[in-house]
């Protein structure tokens, strides 16, 4: 009876296996590259897995081998061998290559990598001319400034595709971790110092994710964590351009249009503006920026990261952050918002669309 319970639970969490590796989707896939950097390290793991599964295939060979045909028949002391050098040789020699096999295009790899040379040359204008984003991780969102083009903005990353976009990342309270599965491998967000790395994402395959990859922070930084996700937007040159340009021509806060949006304006105003930004220059000092800019709120995918972008779970979020997002720094009159406050601030926040204009 207790083998066959035992045999139940082994099949159990067998089928459950299986059922859990198709769990996700393509975008948030390292088996699924959609970039250089996420198809390179790919390419190591498969040489890496095809060295190992071979090494394990010809051990089990050899051990089946020597097992059915060296097999104790009698109760005879069989011969005592003390050494051959021509297998010492073999099984010392044949790790060495496969180390060989393995170390070139792994070294060559962290090499190409690493080169962020391209960040430190500067033009006449004293900008680079490739795309450089700095990367603030926060307790728990995400800040993304683009230098070059005096735009700040928060929680959605937006990037050209098909070619090489680089980064710096720093942390301003803990170690957090800048990961995009689709696009590469992770790196680590520091206090003390700033880490760069470089990522491209394929324009073909980003077409096919709705041009949309999901990134999270992979370092463990407190009790909601595993909420600390952003979008990423990869989108051809020429569109990129135009949002740019979209951005740079907001000088002054979109102004609310309905009479319920400018009571949330103006309530916003009192309240909220002396943490987030509704104009995305960069200005303001990182140290100063609390929260999250909201220059474009309206036309985000998802509300704190995770939620899906709707009215309903704005005015949740509004009316008590914590129980969506504990230990996160949003402070206010939580609970003391009125159902017409939060419907006017809802109906302001709503209509922070910059890519209308």
């Amino acid at each position: 009876m207790k083998r066959l319970t035992k045999g139940l639970l082994l099949s159990l969490f067998a089928i459950l296996t299986l059922i859990l590796s198709a769990c996700g989707q393509p975008h948030l896939s390292t088996l699924q590259p959609a970039g250089e950097v996420a198809q390179k390290q790919f390419d190591l793991m498969v040489l890496s897995t095809v060295i190992m599964v071979g090494v394990i295939a010809i051990v089990a060979v050899i051990f089946v081998i020597v097992m059915v045909k060296f097999r104790r028949k009698d109760n005879k002391i069989p011969k005592q061998v003390e050494g051959n050098h021509t297998l010492e040789i073999i099984w010392t020699v044949i790790p060495i290559l496969l180390i060989l096999v393995l170390a070139v295009p792994v070294v060559s790899a962290v090499f190409n990598l690493a080169d962020v040379s391209a960040m430190d040359e500067k033009n006449e204008d004293g900008k680079t001319d490739v795309l450089v984003v700095n990367v603030r991780a926060n307790l728990y969102w995400w800040e993304f400034e683009y230098p070059n083009q005096e735009i700040v903005t928060s929680q959605e990353l937006v990037v050209p595709t098909d070619e090489k976009v680089y980064f710096n990342l720093i942390a301003s309270d803990v170690k957090h971790s800048f990961w995009i599965p689709a696009a590469g491998g992770k790196m680590d967000n520091n206090t003390e110092n700033v880490n760069k790395f470089w990522l491209k994402f394929d324009g073909e395959k980003a077409k096919n994710a709705g041009q949309l990859f999901q990134g999270r922070c992979a370092e463990l930084c407190g009790p909601s964590h595993a909420l600390m996700d952003f979008k990423v937007k990869a989108i051809p040159r020429a569109e990129f351009d135009q949002w740019v340009t979209a951005m740079t021509n907001v000088k002054e806060p979109v102004q609310a249009t309905t009479d319920l949006a400018k009571d949330g304006q103006d309530l916003f105003n009192k309240s909220c503006i002396g943490c987030h930004a509704v104009t995305p220059g960069n200005s303001t000092p990182a140290a100063g920026r609390m929260g999250p800019n909201l220059t474009t709120f309206g036309d985000r995918t998802t509300i704190a990261g995770f939620l899906e972008h709707n009215d309903e779970n704005l005015k949740n979020w509004l009316t008590d952050p914590e129980t969506y997002k504990p230990g996160n720094k949003m402070t206010g009159m939580y609970g003391e918002l009125t159902p017409a406050q939060l419907d006017a601030l809802t109906a302001y926040l709503m209509g922070l669309k910059v890519q209308e204009k």
